[in-house]
C-alpha cells in the first residue's frame, strides 16, 4: 500500500501542475516576449518619406527628423480607446539586439478623430493624449521592401498594424 500513496500524490502533484502551468503562462501573448524582426540594415534616409495603413492612416517622417500623422491609431491596449491622433511630431530610426525600431513622439495634437463605433469594443471615458509616443518595428516583405509595425489591441492575440510605402513616395 505504501507504493500506491505514493503514486497517487505523484499523479496529485502532476496534476496539479497541468492545472497551475496554464494559468500562469496564459497572459504571454505574441508580442508581450517579442525580441524584434531582426532587420539592421533599413537607413533613415530609406525610412523617410510617406507611410499609409489601409484604414487611411498617413504618416510623413520627413528627412530632418520631423514629422506629419494623420489618423494613427494608438498602440497596444490604446487602440481600443478607438481614438485617432493627427498632428506634427519627431521621429528617429534605433537600432539595438533585436533590430531596427522608429521611435514617433506626437508634439503637437492638431485633431482627434474617432474610429467607427463597431470598432471600438467599449465606450472609452480616457481623453486622448494630447502628446503620444509609437515604435514602429522595421521589417521587409516578401520584395525586400521595407515596412514598419506595430502591434495593438490584446497581446494574446497578436495583431499588427503595418505601414507601407506611400505610393509615389
Amino acid at each position: 500500500m505504501a507504493g500506491g500513496s505514493g503514486l497517487r500524490a505523484w499523479v496529485a502533484a502532476l496534476c496539479g501542475l497541468l492545472v497551475v502551468l496554464p494559468a500562469l503562462t496564459a497572459c504571454a501573448g505574441p508580442y508581450q516576449y517579442y525580441e524584434g524582426t531582426g532587420i539592421h540594415d533599413a537607413t533613415a534616409a530609406e525610412v523617410a518619406g510617406g507611410w499609409e495603413n489601409v484604414k487611411g492612416t498617413r504618416v510623413v517622417l520627413r528627412k530632418d527628423g520631423t514629422a506629419l500623422l494623420a489618423k494613427l491609431d494608438g498602440q497596444g491596449f490604446d487602440f481600443e480607446d478607438g481614438w485617432r491622433l493627427s498632428g506634427r511630431g519627431t521621429w528617429q530610426l534605433t537600432d539595438d539586439d533585436g533590430g531596427q525600431v522608429v521611435r514617433l513622439v506626437l508634439t503637437a495634437r492638431t485633431r482627434v478623430e474617432s474610429r467607427s463605433p463597431t470598432t471600438v469594443t467599449e465606450t472609452s471615458t480616457t481623453a486622448p493624449p494630447s502628446e503620444y509616443s509609437w515604435s514602429f518595428y522595421a521589417d521587409r516583405d516578401q520584395h525586400d521592401e521595407l515596412k514598419l509595425f506595430f502591434f495593438f489591441g490584446d497581446p494574446d492575440i497578436g495583431n499588427t498594424y503595418v505601414m507601407t510605402r506611400e505610393a509615389g513616395s
